[in-house]
């Protein structure tokens, strides 16, 4: 598919919707089997593109790894092929080789492992030439960098010989993610402690406990369905697999879109969202939750609410530079995200007047959260989505829950 017109809904909006499993479970949860020796038993594995790529990679002995688009999985895999002394050459797509990973990489040389890089300095493709124990069993670095880094190096850490204590300088973002995978490491029989007021994680050295396993669905796809329903003249939704003690940083989106409109009421079965009287303005903080950026800034866009953004600052390096496509984008709609204070404090300023938009196209940057983000708008007027099978990544049935409350077309 080239392009898809979502066109408004012609009747309420009552559906159950089940979501696809967490990637961020699933690909955490891979990890840590594959560190069992593949003893664990895993349920409810993503379908996403990222996921599927783990386990196939994981499950290969082909010397080139190519994780295509996946961050998680070119970070994480980077860390275990590390410690397990394999020998693979990690690349993926061009926009793939332009996230850093120096990071990381200096992290694992620290602890032992022989990588070079095979282009520029501090970027993939990687290659790695095995690992030696170091002797080193501790390791400072930089808490507001992505916490993929330090989730990789947790993950590996039980198999080091003398375990390992991470020390966060400064602000640690995205801690709902590091602690997700202390989680679940302990799910498997991993001890740590984690002091969050000097911001120092330790792990002994341990072995990983085999225990079944089920994935949560997805909290970052169920943010799609909160705009739609905050978006939408009539809903009622009911969104299955989700848990009100989730692990997942993204379930924030419940707190965030009462401010937009949106009531959650947990079920046996997950969580009913209905609609309720939205403010007037919102200033939120996205450091733990920066996935959700997109979804929010697009929504109160198109309600007219005022949002001030903080905590931004790694969209710049995400698939694609979100703050940059956002700023596109919204344009299109008549909407605008301004910075107001660089690289920290930006305001998106809302559509005062949405009649005159005649069906705006989306670019999608290939960037599977551009195009789900955008797709609600759909609940107001007529908006194309360029690309729209780049939600492979993450939410490949998106398209066809999305038909469930609304007509779409290919166009």
């Amino acid at each position: 598919m080239k392009s898809i017109l979502v066109n408004p809904p012609k009747q309420p909006i009552r559906a159950e919707i089940q979501l696809a499993a967490s990637k961020s479970e699933c690909n955490r949860a891979l990890i840590i089997n594959a560190l069992t020796g593949f003893q664990c038993e895993l349920s409810n594995i993503s379908e996403a593109r990222d996921s599927q790529t783990m386990l196939r990679l994981l499950n290969s002995d082909d010397e080139i790894a190519d994780v295509i688009d996946a961050g998680t999985t070119m970070r994480f895999l980077t860390a275990y092929f590390a410690v397990t002394n394999q020998t693979k050459t990690m690349t993926g797509t061009a926009r793939m080789c332009e996230r850093p990973i120096g990071i990381l990489v200096d992290a694992l040389r620290f602890l032992g492992a022989d990588i070079s890089y095979e282009k520029e300095e501090g970027y993939p493709p990687l290659k790695l030439n095995g690992f030696s124990y170091s002797g080193n069993r501790e390791i400072s670095m930089r808490g507001d960098v992505s916490s993929q880094y330090i989730s990789a190096l947790l993950m590996i850490a039980p198999e080091l010989p003398s375990g390992l204590t991470i020390k966060l300088q400064g602000e640690v973002g995205s801690r709902p993610y590091i602690e997700m995978t202390l989680n679940q490491m302990a799910h498997f029989g991993i001890d740590y402690k984690a002091d969050w007021q000097t911001n120092t994680l330790t792990i002994p050295p341990m072995k990983y406990q085999p225990h079944p396993y089920a994935i949560e669905s997805d909290w970052s796809g169920a943010s799609y369905w909160y705009s739609i329903v905050a978006l939408a003249e009539d809903a009622k939704v009911e969104l299955l697999g989700l848990k009100k003690d989730s692990l997942q940083g993204d379930s924030a989106i419940v707190q965030i879109m009462k401010h937009l409109g949106v009531d959650s009421v947990f079920t046996e079965r997950g969580v009913l969202l209905t609609k309720i009287p939205p403010a007037a303005s919102i200033g939120w903080d996205f450091t733990d939750c920066p996935d959700l950026a997109q979804t929010v800034a697009v929504c109160c866009a198109v309600k007219g609410i005022r949002l001030s953004l903080t905590g931004i600052e790694s969209l710049k390096i995400k698939e694609t530079d979100r703050i940059f496509a956002l700023q596109q984008e919204l344009q299109k709609l008549g909407a605008e995200l301004m910075e107001i204070e660089k690289d920290h404090l930006y305001e998106v300023h809302g559509i005062k007047d949405p009649g005159p938009i005649l069906s705006p196209s989306i670019h999608t940057y290939d960037d599977h959260r551009m195009a789900m983000a955008f797709a609600p708008v759909g609940m107001v007027f007529p908006v194309i989505i360029e690309e729209p099978g780049v939600v492979v990544k993450s939410y490949p049935g998106y398209w066809k829950d999305l038909a469930k409350v609304t007509a779409w077309e290919e166009v």
